[in-house]
């Protein structure tokens, strides 16, 4: 069995300061590091997703309804997209960026980051480009080249992008795995709601 960590959208507009904050994000995101440092050996591969909008329509609103319609965020080239800077980057093998002309909540909605602005240690800020158009590589395509069966999701937040890339994680046959204490969501009650449909929908939740 072939193991991935996916962490979703640990990046400064979610965390506190942001424009988008998730009260608690920047803890996340020094605990995902903690835990890298801990269990780096139970992954054989470890993944990160991105918000990177550039024009994603209504997704925007200067009047959000923190459903469907939400401030503007993670603005591809902004400091506000990149990792928080207590995220371990250098430990992340792929980035799978999402939601450049539209809403994109799961990360197999995104496509892979070209190799040269994927951080290493040493962040900079990239550029709005993504893989050229004629051959994305999608989160799905990535694990299946590197034969991953089984994958772990952590990040923000849980009751909007964690949640949709575990649900899509299962549709599409992966074994899910959620450690609920390496994520944060926008609504308590919604998030507690989200876990019980992801255990319904049969991922394993790690409390």
């Amino acid at each position: 069995m072939t193991r991935a960590l996916i962490i979703v959208d640990v990046q400064n507009d979610f965390c506190e300061g942001g424009s988008l904050a998730v009260d608690g994000g920047a803890r996340v995101a020094a605990d995902i590091s903690d835990h890298i440092d801990e269990q780096a050996r139970t992954y054989d591969v470890v993944v990160a997703t991105q918000d990177w909008h550039i024009d994603p329509g209504a997704h925007f609103s200067e009047t959000p309804d923190y459903v469907d319609s939400w401030p503007v965020h993670c603005v591809a080239g902004t400091r506000g997209a990149e990792f928080h800077p207590d995220l371990d980057v250098e430990s992340i093998d792929a980035v799978f960026r999402k939601g450049q002309f539209e809403a994109a909540y799961s990360g197999f909605e995104g496509v892979k980051a070209p190799d040269d602005e994927v951080p290493t240690g040493e962040q900079k800020l990239g550029g709005g480009s993504v893989e050229p158009a004629e051959s994305p590589l999608t989160l799905d395509d990535w694990l299946r080249e590197h034969e991953v069966d089984d994958v772990v999701v952590v990040g923000l937040a849980t009751d909007h992008c964690v949640r949709a890339t575990a649900l899509d994680a299962l549709q599409a046959g992966y074994s899910v795995s959620v450690l609920t204490a390496l994520t944060r969501g926008v609504n308590e009650n919604r998030s507690e709601q989200t876990l019980d449909e992801l255990e319904s929908a049969g991922a394993d939740l790690e409390r």
